[in-house]
């Protein structure tokens, strides 16, 4: 009896490893469901909406200008932020706000992207902290997951910032 309860046991613990690496192996490398909070993606994106993130675009390098990515925040690396990729490397971009009397731009150097929140007057983003490194991009958002009546793949930003092709 004992024998056959420890069998039972062990074999329990088996399946329940296996399926905790399939499990972490997917979310690590296939995508993850995210909640988003802020308003910084506004109207884009609205605190609590659920929202899934591929990874394979990233392991593949193929971030575009114009996708929302999930990074992680170059200023708090416990947190994780959601954005519009507005450039590049090598791109040139407005690194003012619209509020900003004058317009100034810059260069997107090598490795790294251009970061901003669709709502532009309540975003943290590379206005602030500048270029963000390539390698801090967890995933690209590719669909909106709740709530039900958004269900389906993202809008394009409703902002004119992303620059065309330099």
């Amino acid at each position: 009896m004992f024998r056959r309860a420890l069998g039972k046991t062990v074999g329990f613990v088996g399946y329940t490893i296996q399926y905790g690496c399939i499990a972490h192996c997917a979310f690590e490398y296939i995508g993850e469901f995210v909640s988003c909070t802020g308003p910084s993606m506004e109207p884009t994106i609205t605190s609590n909406d659920i929202v899934f993130s591929e990874r394979i675009s990233r392991h593949l390098y193929r971030i575009e200008k114009g996708d929302i990515v999930i990074a992680k925040s170059p200023s708090d690396p416990k947190m994780n932020i959601c954005k519009r990729v507005i450039g590049l490397e090598g791109d040139k971009v407005c690194t003012s706000s619209p509020s900003d009397v004058f317009t100034t731009h810059d260069y997107v150097p090598k490795g790294h992207v251009w970061l901003e929140g669709d709502n532009l007057r309540n975003s943290t983003d590379s206005r602030s902290y500048g270029p963000v490194p390539y390698a801090l991009i967890r995933g690209r958002v590719c669909l909106k997951l709740w709530p039900l009546n958004n269900f389906g793949p993202l809008n394009e930003s409703p902002n004119e910032r992303i620059p065309r092709s330099s």
